[in-house]
């Protein structure tokens, strides 16, 4: 586990994003679930996090509402034919919120709460920043978590070249400041970033020059430093909301 062994150089920990994958299904997800704790589970840098007397490990399920709640349910209630509930495969499940239908959605599959993951402000209902307060009193009167997502900007017309309707502009860290500071609004304990190295959806936080290859022009932060975007995640994750291990 490369990954997990760098991360504990670094004092980091490690949760997964699980993708869609061919045939997906709450049988095949319990299947890799317990792959998954047999293989990292006992890593010092695979995250887990403290529920009542247990540590439990977070999932994102990513285009979650492609599976049918009651499929979903099988796994993650405590009444279904499969769960994980009580078992060594428990863990904190989150799924992806993109209409405002999947609040109920993932309420009745008994996620453990949502993420909004898009970077663009008014792409879904989920990723447009007016939306992140009611949808955090839902989570919180029906027991669910709420982990908005934040991001510095976007633009992937250089993959997707019909999408320029859905740029953000970076605004010198503007945009990156006003998501920040609308998701902590909402006292959400976990803020989810995207992303840390997207480059072709114009979405990375890590260091960046000037670099130039052939007429494309990649992104950088003239006339900010190079780190100037994970400089301002530190600062932000001070916050006294923040969750700490």
């Amino acid at each position: 586990p490369i990954l997990l062994d760098v991360a504990t150089k670094y004092k980091i920990k490690i949760c997964l994003h699980i993708e869609p994958y061919q045939d997906r299904s709450a049988t095949s997800l319990r299947k890799y679930l317990a792959y998954i704790q047999e293989t990292y589970g006992d890593h010092p840098s695979y995250f887990k996090m403290k529920v009542g007397r247990r540590k439990l490990p977070l999932f994102y399920l990513y285009d979650s509402y492609q599976i049918a709640p009651e499929e979903w349910s099988r796994l993650f209630s405590r009444k279904g034919d499969l769960t994980v509930r009580n078992t060594n495969l428990d863990g904190i499940f989150i799924g992806l919120l993109v209409e405002l239908k999947h609040r109920a959605d993932i309420k009745l599959a008994k996620f453990d709460g949502y993420y909004t993951y898009f970077a663009a402000n008014g792409f879904t209902y989920g990723s447009t920043w007016k939306n992140w307060k009611s949808l955090a009193d839902y989570a919180i009167k029906n027991s669910l978590m709420f982990i908005p997502s934040v991001g510095p900007g976007y633009v992937d017309t250089r993959v997707r070249p019909w999408n320029a309707r859905n740029a953000r502009e970076r605004r010198n860290g503007l945009y990156y400041e006003t998501s920040w500071r609308t998701a902590l609004a909402t006292s959400a304990r976990f803020i989810s970033i995207t992303s840390f190295n997207e480059w072709h959806e114009g979405s990375q936080i890590e260091p960046a020059v000037p670099y130039s290859y052939g007429r494309y022009a990649y992104i950088n932060y003239y006339p900010k430093q190079p780190n100037y975007y994970l400089e301002m995640t530190r600062n932000f994750t001070l916050h006294p909301n923040i969750y700490r291990n």
